[in-house]
This record gives structure tokens, C-alpha cells and sequence, in this order.
């Protein structure tokens, strides 16, 4: 792997070889014989202190909830104290990426960080109201420049484009996505183009057809769908200024008669680097099995949901398994840029030799796993319920997860194997993935309350991407739960004797970045 040790990155020294050898017998345990959470007795704390948790007993003795919760105490005291953000590019971010090497060079692992770029995006775009009377719109606030912009500025007046307002209950605007919705449009306006079905980049486009001089898009107004954010995509050959909006000034803006504006994308692009975090503990034969999740939060908030209980549930699995000698190699991964899309991630994938990458047995991808009004859901990797199911494997990954939940007697759905976190680059390479998400925007069903609790109609996380996601934004019953099944499926694929991947990897179509719609 291309990496730079955790020595050489934070003190000048040389680099070190990712790896723990320690003598232990590992018992091979059944997935039938996993005892229930209240079978489980806590141990005397010097048995944790010797981390040889070779049985799932033992490991989910002393994988607890205290442990997870002490490393997002301190993620969040790194976000309080930098600005209250893990994002990349920021203290933050670095300073994450040090405690997660300080914890396990205690524990005895030889952890390494593998620097990579990424473009990081500072916005200085100007959006005002010049009529029927002037205002100034706070950039990163009240709006953000479409990242396929071209740099660019325009005046006009505002036209609305085919909008839903009040907004239905679900996502169904198609505002813009076609070109019958610019029928009467007026050349030379700025089109008023609501979120809805199809992506950011198509609605522009659109509207450039149509004759406007640029575009003004806003949120649609369910909830989870209010605030500002930056469209991303690509979008050839578009000349016109593209910047998005909150719904509550979209829908302020669609009732102001007469409404001029003007709108100057002005994107300040910059290469910086970031980096993984890798630790391994070396198995007795050639194969590994890969546990890992993104450590960085957006620039909005510390990020302790999203993605900081996946980090601290396979930060606190790694150390309890530190002096384990497992069958297969684990190999532990905390993940950069995930939030600017699978940056970091993907970069490892892409930079394994062939013989390296054809090692990876399975991937398991954690990634918000503590959300408040949560659903338990596991990555659908066969395909039965969405229809897109991942690399040969991937259904074992699956039923793995449904299982353990079946035993514990606890509730679990499927989600959309859609490329969107981690596991994309890996599934895109064939690699046999899975994983745990307790869902992030989406409105939680009546159906989905009347199974798991919560409430009807509010986001799995009312505070995805936002800076109320901090220490207190998870709920701890499920972030216990998904605590033990990171610990056993990493111990469980770390000792099976035969693994569903391992071979040469056959790429799939997925592209492995998010949605732009």
C-alpha cells in the first residue's frame, strides 16, 4: 500500500510496517452459537486490558457502549475546540486523524496514514434581490454556488419553473427536468428551479435551452430537505451561473412579485491533502477482510453521528482485538473526504496493485450507525429488495446482519446498495461489501415507526449534515447494538474458514459517488 507511517507523518521518522503479531488461539465460533447481549457477563477489566478477544464472548464482553461513547466524547472535543468541524481541510480533521493513531498505537497496533489529494472548494460567490428591494445573501448560509457552475454572473428577472408549493409530503417535484416545464419561459431570465426526481445538472441544462441567464435552485421542502447545500455533478458545455438556495428564500422568492436578481459564481478551487488511517492485525493466511468507515464530518458540524459512531464502534473493535491472531488478516480503515465523495476511499481502492486489491476478500462499511429516529438497515447485497445487488458475496455479507439481528430478536430492513458511502470504490472493484446504516435525511415511515419507535414523518437524523449533530445526536440502544455487530462480523469473517470473496475482483457499473438529485 502507498502509505506513510504515523511515525513518519507526525515525528520525522522512518516508516514502520502495518501489522501485529501476537500469539493467541483463535476459536472459531458459529453464528448459531452467538449468545444474546444479556447472556454476555462483563469481565474483570484486566481481561479487556490483555485484548486476546478470540471468542465473541469475550470481544462483546468488552466492546461496550461506555468505550464507543468515550471516543465520540473526544471526537467532539476536538470539533469544540476547531471550530465545530471534523471536516477536511480543517485542525479538526487532522486532529481526528491523530487520536485515532494515538488509540491505537496504544493498543499495540503499528498504524499507518496514507496521504492523498483532494480539491478543496472555497465559495466567494455573490447572490443579491437588487428588486423590488435589495439584500444580500450570506454565502454558505443562505445559499451555495452548484459546483459544475461555470464562473460566471448574471441579472434578470426571476421566472418560476413549474414548483410545488406548499411542497407534497414526499419528494416529487420535477421542476426543470423536463423541457415542457420551460413552456412560456421569457429569454434572458434567471429560472427559479425547485429540488425534486431528476439531478441539479439536467435542470440547469434545461434551463440553458430554454433561454435563461442563469439559475436559481432551492430546496423542496419536506423534512431533511431545507437547507442549503452544494450540487454537485458534472454539466458539459453550460455557460450560465447555477447557485442553490434554502427553501424557505426559494419559496420567498417565488412570492415576491417582480423579483430581480443577480447571482456571480465565483469558486476559489484549491489541491490540499488528507489521508486514511490503516492498522492491520496479520492473519495465518493470505486473505483480509476490510472493516472501515469515514472519519471526517462536513464543515457544518462536528459530525458525531456521521460519521463519528462508525469511526469509534471499529476504533473501539480494533483495540479490543489488538492481540487476536486471526485466521485472515483484519485490516482496520478510518477514511478521508468521504463527505467531498468517497475522495479518500476511493484513492485506496484505485492505488492497490492488482495482486493487493485481489486479497480483499469482503469490505464492511459502517457509516452512521447510532441515528436517532433509526431504522436498522442493512446494505441489500443480493438485490431482492432494490434490485441492484453487489459483487458475488455480497448476499452472505447480507444475511450475516440479518441474522445476527434475528438472534438478538431485534428488527432489520433493507437499504439501497446504492454506492453511496465507502463500500462504492470496493463493490465498484468487485469486491464482495456489506454493512450497517441507521439512516440520514429520509422521513422514517408510519410503518417503520409502528416496528422500531420513533417518529412518523422526521428524518432516521434531523441533524444530517447540520451542526446539531453532535454528542448527544445518537441514540444509545442502537449505537450498543451496531457496537456488538461491528465486533462480531469482524471476528466472525476474521476466523471463517471460507470467505466469500478472495479472488480475482470483477468490476461492477457502480460509479461509487452520491446521488445529485
Amino acid at each position: 500500500m502507498p502509505t506513510t507511517s504515523a511515525a513518519e507523518r507526525r515525528r520525522g521518522g522512518r516508516a514502520r510496517v502495518v501489522g501485529l503479531l501476537a500469539a493467541a488461539t483463535v476459536a472459531v465460533t458459529s453464528i448459531i452459537a452467538t449468545p444474546a447481549r444479556a447472556e454476555v457477563a462483563d469481565p474483570p477489566p484486566s481481561v479487556c486490558e490483555r485484548r486476546v478477544n478470540d471468542t465473541v464472548q469475550a470481544l462483546l464482553a468488552c466492546v461496550t457502549l461506555a468505550g464507543v461513547r468515550e471516543h465520540q466524547a473526544e471526537l467532539q472535543a476536538i470539533a469544540d475546540q476547531y471550530g465545530g468541524t471534523r471536516a477536511v481541510g480543517t485542525k479538526g480533521f487532522r486532529a481526528s486523524v491523530d487520536y485515532v493513531l494515538d488509540q491505537l498505537e496504544e493498543a499495540g497496533y503499528t498504524p499507518e496514514v496514507q496521504a492523498f489529494p483532494f480539491e478543496q472548494v472555497t465559495d466567494l460567490s455573490d447572490f443579491q434581490l437588487t428588486q423590488p428591494q435589495q439584500e444580500d445573501f450570506d454565502p454558505y448560509e443562505d445559499f451555495l454556488a452548484a459546483e459544475f457552475s461555470p464562473e460566471t454572473t448574471a441579472q434578470g428577472e426571476l421566472q418560476a419553473v413549474d414548483l410545488v408549493l406548499p411542497p407534497t409530503p414526499e419528494p416529487s417535484s420535477t421542476s426543470g427536468c423536463e423541457m415542457s416545464d420551460f413552456e412560456g419561459f421569457e429569454a434572458g431570465n434567471i429560472a427559479l428551479i425547485q429540488r425534486g426526481t431528476c439531478t441539479f445538472a439536467l435542470k440547469a441544462k434545461n434551463a440553458q435551452r430554454a433561454g435563461a441567464a442563469g439559475v436559481v435552485l432551492f430546496n423542496e421542502g419536506q423534512v431533511g430537505r431545507t437547507d442549503v447545500l452544494a450540487p454537485s455533478g458534472t454539466a458539459e458545455r453550460l455557460t450560465i451561473p447555477v447557485i442553490f438556495t434554502t427553501f424557505a428564500i426559494g419559496e420567498r422568492l417565488a412570492g415576491t412579485e417582480g423579483a430581480v436578481v443577480r447571482i456571480a459564481v465565483d469558486l476559489l478551487f484549491e489541491t490540499k491533502t488528507a489521508w486514511n488511517v490503516l492498522a492491520e492485525l496479520q492473519g495465518t493466511d493470505d486473505q483480509v477482510v476490510m472493516v472501515g468507515g469515514h472519519l471526517d464530518s462536513v464543515p457544518e458540524g462536528p459530525g458525531i453521528n456521521d460519521n463519528g459512531s462508525g469511526s469509534a464502534a471499529i476504533l473501539e473493535t480494533a483495540i479490543m482485538m489488538a492481540n487476536v491472531t486471526p485466521t485472515h488478516t483484519v485490516r482496520f480503515a478510518w477514511w478521508g473526504a468521504e463527505e467531498l465523495g468517497l475522495v479518500g476511499s476511493t484513492y485506496y481502492v484505485e492505488h492497490l496493485p492488482a495482486e493487493e486489491l485481489a486479497r480483499i476478500a469482503l469490505y464492511m462499511n459502517y457509516d452512521m450507525i447510532g441515528s436517532p429516529n433509526y431504522v436498522r438497515f442493512v446494505y441489500d447485497g443480493d438485490g431482492d429488495s432494490f434490485g441492484t445487488p453487489g459483487p458475488d458475496g455480497s448476499d452472505e455479507i447480507e444475511d450475516v446482519y440479518h441474522r445476527w439481528y434475528d438472534r438478538q430478536g431485534l428488527a432489520s430492513e433493507d437499504t439501497e446498495f446504492s454506492g453511496r458511502s465507502d463500500y462504492g470504490p470496493f463493490i465498484a472493484a468487485g469486491i464482495p461489501a456489506g454493512g450497517l446504516f441507521t439512516g440520514a435525511e429520509v422521513p422514517k415511515t408510519e410503518e417503520q415507526e409502528a416496528i422500531y419507535g420513533g417518529e412518523a414523518g422526521i428524518p432516521y437524523d434531523p441533524c444530517y449534515h447540520q451542526a446539531c449533530d453532535d454528542y448527544d445526536n445518537v441514540d444509545l440502544e442502537v449505537l450498543r447494538q451496531n457496537s456488538d455487530l461491528v465486533a462480531f462480523a469482524a471476528l466472525y469473517w476474521a476466523q471463517k474458514a471460507d470467505l466469500p470473496g478472495g479472488g480475482d475482483p470483477t468490476p461492477t457499473t457502480l460509479d461509487g459517488h452520491r446521488p445529485t438529485a
